[in-house]
């Protein structure tokens, strides 16, 4: 039998790699022009930093988290999602001390959910926080940063979602008003709704049945339930982005399905990818700092989920970056590859960027020539006893129909650099 990989567990092909970290390549780009700083954070983290952050009533925690007990007792989470560990580590090395921080971080999380199209068990997220910011500014300038990268990346099938969740006192009453409500109709809501009554009503709202779609647009409204400084805050964030002429839609049903947001939440959605229409969810969680044993720190941030980045920008005609080497070399006998060994490392010290690959193996030069060709190389680098010899080298442009040239030894990292530097332009 087969080995294969664990259920919702993908391999990503070198074919599929290229585009990743040519979207990841963007990514830094840009979040790193904005002022954030890369930070790596562990895959592990005690259960106990996700139960009270995210929420022990969420389906996260509930049903969806990979947890063990360790050989010393202690129950370990493999991270489903990397706010949590952000500010933990915010928190765990003096970072949020009189600071304030922004900062990104990007690699894989797990949730035990049903494998479908742009959703799996260990899936990638790129994650951008700015902790210690209480303004509607920093609100505005994440999202604008989002919308930059949209357009470095060529997508143009995004639009933005925006709500107020307001503070803990008043989700609290909105809270107490969902129940009332949704306790009216307890007979047309469906077993999750039911589940979800008393320990979080909120999550009713994001409820993907169509069943409950006419009972939640009945429900009371969180706008309606907004605090003075709360509403002060959403109506600045709508000025500042109207100002920089971002498009968006408020959302009253936006809530976010974990507990520790506040005030703003958004979303960037596509109508792109079928059922699986958010590639960008974040807002601010004023009060999480706080409850995870630090001081009390104002923080926002927003989550993206690269696969579903990746079937994005596939759908919207992205193409994937060459990968192919610049140049292929040909090296028949074993005097001819002895040569060309050092060659190869002449040529990648001489010329930047260059991407060169040596014939390894052996082979007849027919064979060698079609591996040249098949390498999607501009260039075959051709040495043999001849060419020994004569002390040059000859060169085989593979993409066009120009004549092979011969060049002497000495000459063939400024010949490269040359003809590689006039294709680019």
């Amino acid at each position: 039998m087969k080995p294969q990989p664990i259920r919702g567990m993908n391999d990503i092909l070198p074919e599929a790699t290229a585009t990743w970290s040519h979207l990841e390549s963007i990514v830094k780009d840009v979040v790193e022009s904005y002022g954030y700083r890369e930070i790596r954070l562990p895959i592990l983290e005690q259960t106990e930093l996700f139960a009270r952050s995210i929420g022990e009533a969420t389906d996260v925690v509930e049903k969806e988290m990979y947890t063990f007990t360790d050989r010393d007792g202690d129950s370990i989470t493999m991270r489903p999602e990397a706010t949590a560990s952000m500010v933990r580590a915010g928190i765990s090395n003096g970072l949020l001390h009189n600071q304030r921080q922004k900062l990104w971080t990007e690699g894989p999380m797990f949730r035990h959910e049903k494998p479908q199209k742009g959703r799996y068990r260990q899936f990638h997220q790129v994650d951008v926080e700015a902790l210690g910011y209480a303004g509607p500014d920093v609100d505005a300038e994440l999202i604008m940063l989002c919308a930059r990268m949209w357009q470095r990346m060529g997508l143009d099938r995004l639009n933005l979602e925006i709500n107020s969740l307001g503070t803990a006192e008043t989700r609290a009453t909105y809270r107490e008003a969902l129940i009332e409500y949704f306790s009216g109709v307890k007979n047309q809501l469906d077993e999750d709704s039911i589940r979800r009554l008393d320990k979080n009503p909120l999550r009713i709202l994001d409820s993907k049945n169509p069943e409950m779609q006419a009972l939640i647009e009945g429900a009371p409204v969180m706008l309606e339930y907004l605090d003075d400084e709360s509403a002060a805050h959403f109506g600045d964030l709508k000025s500042m982005l109207d100002a920089a002429g971002v498009d968006y839609r408020v959302n009253p049903r936006l809530v976010r399905g974990l507990d520790y947001y506040n005030r703003t939440v958004f979303e960037w959605v596509t109508d792109a990818l079928g059922s699986q229409g958010a590639v960008c969810s974040g807002g601010r969680y004023d009060g999480l700092v706080e409850k995870l044993g630090g001081k009390p720190t104002p923080a926002i941030g927003w989550a993206m989920g690269v696969e579903r980045l990746v079937m994005l920008y596939e759908a919207c005609g992205g193409r994937t970056p060459a990968s192919a080497p610049d140049v292929y070399i040909v090296a028949v006998g074993s005097e001819a590859l002895n040569y060309c060994l050092a060659l190869a490392e002449q040529i990648r010290d001489g010329v930047s960027g260059v991407k060169v690959e040596l014939n390894l193996d052996g082979g007849s030069f027919k064979s060698q020539l079609k591996r040249a060709d098949k390498s999607g190389a501009e260039y075959a680098l051709i040495m043999g006893e001849d060419e020994i010899a004569n002390g040059k080298i000859g060169m085989k442009p593979l993409r066009s129909k120009d004549d092979q040239i011969s060049i002497a030894l000495e000459d063939v990292v400024t010949t490269l650099a040359g003809k590689l530097e006039k294709k680019a332009e």
